[in-house]
Parts: structure tokens; sequence; C-alpha cells
């Protein structure tokens, strides 16, 4: 870092257009972000967001369409361009080497490194820096063992290591604890009100939105449908400009769980390795009754994923029980079936279909080899197989070019619905799920959640393990916070609080 301070800068695009072949992706967009100021980029996936971002930064050449930075006309043909200006961006994957601690990351970085580094000038430069940032980061620790947050908080210290005062973050908190993103955005919203940074952050998530950001742009399939002042815009409104007038999937109004209610998942003292086979998970008692949704938030790596795999047959434990409605579990397919269980595990293409067959024959997973009594039939009928996933294709809105594509050719929120349309019809007592809307557009998450909520009020009991805390609050009914392999905090929904149970998130009871 050259040690001089630079200033925030405004940054405008105008007309900007890109074309893939006949696929227009933007369509004359211009937005301003004026200089010192906190700008949000709101879409669902596939509204042109990236295509955007990609086209200001060098990585895309527009089809048509003009750069102004600071009032000036420029012509950025490669990334390195816009870094020379100033521009830099913060992704939702890590690029740092994770070999090399955060202090050889920043300086490896810079454009002109010495052939000889001089570390203890180097280590009081870094030091002096980092004085200036309001947050502490271990920059002696190989970032392979840093945290997420740290992770995250790291790339945008390099960006502003290397003087860029105009940033572009990509969903920057879809890796944080609700305390991080507090801390990671309010770092960021202070350096644009002190003037010294100017921030374009592409976000799914309303409340951060309302809590960092100015003003708000919106594009929707390519084009621009709004903008505006956070401070004259309500959730709802900027819903619209996002979704257009398509009605959202409302979540049923709920009962509360009846406290006498049947507990259908019991686990208690349960001891199992995690994937390092260093640590082990640890969950002393845990009960989950009919008609209720039960929450589990935490960290990724903080034992959930191990968690999940013991529910579902895939990691075996050392010590300790699961039972369903009074009978021991080991997650057989007899078991799920006898008992009504169902699983719909994050990343589904991977951990839930088989991706090379068919959209037909994965949604019938659980049904082909019985009748309509739950019989072992002798014969598998394909055209039952048909039959079947074609109602439920139409049931769940599952978008596919033919029941016979296979699975793997459907976009995201698609293979989610098929997944679900399969773990949710038919009897469900017992539905683990984790992560269901990772990654998911805003309609789609809706029509996911509302789906989740509806067989909880059928009388399914739901264990939810989520990443997302807005998930959690939205649909729990208790919450319980897992760190470090063990259950360490429970709180009804009524009474939950968004700043405690990050702080039992992170670690810090």
């Amino acid at each position: 870092m050259s040690g001089t301070h630079r200033r925030a800068i405004g940054v405008e695009t105008i007309g900007m257009t890109m074309r893939f072949g006949a696929f227009t992706a933007l369509d004359d967009v211009s937005i301003k972000v004026p200089a010192g100021s906190f700008h949000a980029l709101l879409g669902e996936n596939g509204a042109g967001k990236s295509t955007l971002v990609k086209c200001m930064m060098g990585f895309y050449h527009p089809t048509s369409g003009d750069m102004l930075v600071d009032g000036h006309e420029v012509a950025i043909a490669s990334p390195r361009d816009a870094s020379a200006l100033g521009l830099g961006m913060v992704y939702q994957h890590f690029t740092l080497v994770p070999s090399l601690t955060g202090a050889e990351n920043l300086v490896i970085s810079r454009e002109k490194v010495p052939g000889i580094i001089d570390w203890r000038k180097e280590r009081a430069a870094l030091a002096a820096f980092m004085g200036r940032m309001p947050f502490k980061l271990p920059l002696d620790v190989k970032v392979a063992e840093l945290a997420a947050g740290e992770k995250q908080k790291l790339e945008i210290v390099k960006q502003l290591y290397l003087g860029r005062n105009f940033l572009v973050l990509d969903e920057p908190t879809s890796v944080l604890t609700p305390g991080e993103a507090q801390d990671v955005l309010g770092l960021m919203r202070g350096m644009t009100k002190a003037g010294d940074l100017t921030v374009l952050m592409i976000s799914h998530k309303f409340h951060e939105v309302t809590a960092f950001a100015d003003d708000i742009t919106v594009l929707r399939k390519g084009r621009l449908t709004g903008t505006g002042k956070v401070s004259d815009l309500s959730h709802k409104e900027m819903a619209a400009m996002m979704i257009g007038d398509q009605p959202i999937a409302a979540l049923d109004s709920r009962a509360a769980p009846k406290p006498d209610a049947e507990i259908v998942l019991k686990v208690k003292a349960l001891k199992a390795p995690d994937r390092t086979g260093l640590k082990s998970i640890n969950i002393a008692d845990l009960g989950v009754r009919s008609g209720e949704i039960v929450g589990i938030a935490g960290i990724s790596g903080n034992g959930q994923k191990e968690f999940l795999e013991v529910l579902a047959g895939q990691r075996a434990h050392n010590t300790g029980e699961v039972w369903v409605r009074g009978m021991p579990y080991t997650a057989t397919r007899a078991e799920a079936r006898e008992l009504n269980v169902r699983l719909i595990p994050e990343e589904p293409l991977k951990n839930a279909c088989a991706p090379k067959m068919t959209v037909a024959e994965n949604i019938a997973f659980r049904t082909f080899d019985v009748d309509g009594n739950g019989k072992p039939v002798s014969w598998i009928s394909a055209g039952a197989i048909k039959s079947f996933s074609a109602r439920l294709v139409q049931q769940f809105k599952v978008k596919t070019a033919s029941l016979s594509s296979p699975i793997a050719s459907l976009s995201g929120g698609n293979v989610q619905r098929a997944v679900l349309a399969r773990e949710l019809t038919g009897e469900v007592d017992l539905l683990i799920v984790s992560n269901p809307c990772f990654g998911l557009d805003f309609s789609a998450v809706a029509e996911i959640r509302a789906r989740i909520m509806k067989a909880r009020n059928a009388g399914a009991a739901v264990l939810l393990m989520s990443e997302d805390l807005d998930e959690l609050l939205e649909l729990s009914d208790r919450i319980l916070v897992m760190s470090d392999g063990a259950l360490v905090y429970e709180t009804p929904i009524a009474e939950a609080s968004v700043q405690t149970i990050g702080e039992h998130m992170a670690g810090h009871h």
C-alpha cells in the first residue's frame, strides 16, 4: 500500500448492454453509485447482477455502454485496468492462498513485490495499516486455519491494502455469522461515511440492505426495474421490484405446537467422530415434537454436517441413541419407510439425487418398488414411475424439458423442488432438512419454505439445520445453536435475540 490516503470514487454505467449470442443478459442498464455511498444491487438469480459487475470490472467486454469513474469516461479492457482505477471486488468464494499466512497473502498480492521481502519492514507497515482497520485479524496464521468470517474479512482487507476505494461485494455475508456480518458491513459503512470508500453490494438479504445501504438498484431479467433510497422503501416494495407482481407463497399462519405433542425424534448422548477425525460431535439431548420446527443454527464446520450424516445413516456413531416414534432408528430404507422419515440434505444434486438418472426416476426413488398399499411389487413399471412423477412435477412446479431429462440438467431451484416433491409426498412424520434454500432465488425460497411449513402444520416433526439465520427465525418454533460439535444454547422463537444467538454461534459464551 503506497501509504497515500485515497478518497472514495463514484462510478456510473450508462446503457450497459451485454449479449451472449442471441441471449441478452443485460439490457441498457444505467446505474449511478456516488462517491462515498453504500449501494445495494438486488435481483433474483439470473437477473444480470453478476453480468453487470463483470462488465464494470473488465471481466466482460460489454456489447455496448459506457463507464464513468468520478465523472470521466474510462475504458476498462481488463480487470487490471479496473484495479489501476481503484476498483476492487470481493467474491463469494475465497481467492486467498490457503497455505500462506494472512501477512504473506497481503504482501504477494501487490503488483510490485520486491525480489527479497524485508519482513521487518513489511510487518511494521502491516501493523500500521491494520491499526487503521476497525477489525483485528491474526495475520501470522495460515489462511487454511482461519474461520470463514476471518477469511472474508481478509479478502476485504486485501482490497483495501491494495488501495482500492470502490469495492464490489458479491453476497459477502453468505458465509458469516450475524455478528460477523454486522461487523464487516458496519466497518464498510463507517468507511463510506468517512468518505474513504464506495461500496456496491450484491445481496439477497433485505435486512442487511435496510441496515447498511443508502440506495438500491434492482435488476430483473437483465433490465433495470427500480432504484430508490433505502429509507423510502419497505421490504415489500423491494420484493415487488425484484419479482414483479407474482404472488409470493405466503407462509401459513402457524398454530403453536402442542406442548404434549408426541416426541417424534429423540437423540440421547450421541457421540460420533467429525470429518477430521480429531474432534467428535456430542449431542447430549434433543427432542423434536410433532408439529414443530426445531432450527439448528451454527457456522459451517461446527458438526452440523456430521450430525446430519448420523441421522441419515451415512456416518457411524460411537455411543448414544437415536429414536423415532419410540423405536431405535438406524436410517435403513425400511425403517425410513416404516416410520415416515424424510430427508432433504444440502446440495441435493450431490447428496439426494443420482445426477445422470432421469427426473422421473429420481422422483420415484422412494416408491418405485412398492404398490399403492406399500407392499413390494414383483415388477417395476416404468409407466407407473412416469405417471407418479408427472403428477408431482406439476404439483411442485418443477421446470424440466422432459421427465426423461437427466436431473443434473435442471437449475438448482428445480432440483430442490424435485427432491421436495419426492420427500414431502405421502405421510411424513419426521422431516430432516439442511440448508434447503442455499443459492436459490427469492421466489423459489419463499415456495420451499412454505412447503416445509406446510409439512409442520400437517403434524410432521421438522429438524431444520441452516446457516441462514433469517431462515431459522422465519420458520422455527425453537432455535438451538450448535458450536464445536455440541448444542450450546436453546431459545423459543418468541424470545429469540439475534445478538445472543450470534454470540453463541461464534463461541462467546
